[in-house]
């Protein structure tokens, strides 16, 4: 059964750290309550990726914050990881659903309604759409209005959550849109003090989510 809490949904970004710095930041995202958790690293090698998505996972099931990982379907099988999210450019969502089998978390990217359709249809358990804002990780992103992010939620009967450049200061634009969660990167990975930072956002979250029309 793949249960998951999407409303609090971290991106980790390692970019900026050693890895002790990251790995404290992810635990203190983690004590914060983040409810949902993706290990995004678009430069590691395939050894290296799996080395810390396997001490990530350890953090992770102390909080009971399932993981997953952002674009390789190797990676999260060799690993043992909850999930795995895919984008438009990666494994085709119905393609990794059967490599994986039902019990596997299976996310997707979405920025069109046609894309979101494609997605359900192919098995996808849940849809990241954005970006929102403009952002200042290093992935590539194409803003999506809110007006798209609506009609994804009525389109789709899985969760969707919104993602790109979001923070404390900017959630406002979400209020009465059938979202499930936001994902937030730099709002925590960058905070002076990521635990009360991701407190912050999950209950900005929980107060959007009430607003849902």
């Amino acid at each position: 059964m793949r249960t998951f809490d999407p409303t609090l949904y971290f991106i980790t970004d390692s970019s900026r750290y050693d890895e002790t710095e990251f790995l404290y930041r992810v635990e203190e995202a983690l004590c914060g309550g983040v409810t949902l958790m993706q290990l995004r690293e678009k430069e590691k090698s395939t050894r290296d990726y799996i080395a810390l998505a396997e001490k990530v996972h350890a953090l992770a099931m102390r909080y009971h914050v399932p993981l997953i990982i952002d674009d390789r379907v190797d990676v999260a099988m060799a690993m043992g990881a909850e999930g795995v999210h895919l984008g438009q450019s990666d494994m085709q969502i119905a393609t990794a659903r059967r490599i994986l089998g039902e019990d596997i978390i299976i996310g997707a990217t979405a920025k069109t309604v046609p894309q979101a359709q494609e997605a359900f249809e192919g098995g996808a358990d849940y849809l990241g759409v954005g970006a929102i804002y403009p952002t200042t990780t290093k992935v590539k992103t194409i803003l999506t209005s809110t007006e798209t992010l609506s009609d994804i939620c009525r389109a789709v009967p899985i969760p969707v959550n919104a993602i790109g450049g979001l923070n404390k200061t900017n959630t406002d634009v979400l209020r009465g849109i059938r979202i499930a969660g936001i994902c937030v990167v730099s709002a925590i990975m960058k905070a002076d003090d990521p635990k009360s930072e991701a407190e912050t956002l999950l209950s900005i979250s929980k107060e959007l989510l009430a607003s849902r029309v």
